[in-house]
């Protein structure tokens, strides 16, 4: 669905692309989340869970920078899975602020019974694109993703 906004032709195309890129985003991820919905998880709860399972321990300012989330919904993800008995916090024993998020043996096992599952429906709902689309369009989102560090550099320049 075509923006109905009348005017600039450069907005347009703008809003365009920006509703596309939306439409297409939620609906992907609508369908993968009634995979994950069916394992009990959100798609936050899933990507901590991913995060920890491939990156170790971390601390959970640096779990929602890899997760692009505030540290509020941090905290009430890795609530979630505390209550769950899916990872734990460890406070560091000379500095109490520092708080690292671990996964549990019952986390572990969970994440990788259903990341495998989770990875082939990905591949399945990017198999509309071909190869060098899937490459072209991850380079595209990388770099509108990349915004704010390109301009940045260009000030500092």
């Amino acid at each position: 669905m075509p923006s109905h906004y009348r005017g600039n032709l450069k907005i347009i195309r703008s809003l365009n692309a920006f509703i596309n890129l939306m439409r297409a985003s939620e609906s992907v991820i609508s369908r993968l989340q009634k995979r994950l919905s069916a394992e009990g998880l959100t798609a936050s709860q899933f990507g901590a869970l991913e995060t920890l399972l491939h990156l170790g321990p971390l601390c959970q300012t640096e779990l929602g920078k890899k997760l692009l989330k505030t540290d509020g919904n941090v905290t009430m993800v890795v609530n979630h899975l505390e209550k769950r008995g899916l990872a734990r916090r460890v406070r560091a024993g000379d500095d109490r602020r520092f708080v690292s998020v671990r996964l549990t043996s019952k986390g572990r096992a969970l994440i990788r019974k259903i990341f495998p599952r989770h990875a082939s429906a990905i591949k399945e709902e990017m198999s509309a694109l071909s190869n060098l689309e899937q490459e072209t369009l991850r380079k595209l989102c990388r770099k509108l993703g990349r915004k704010n560090e390109m301009i940045k550099k260009e000030i500092k320049r």
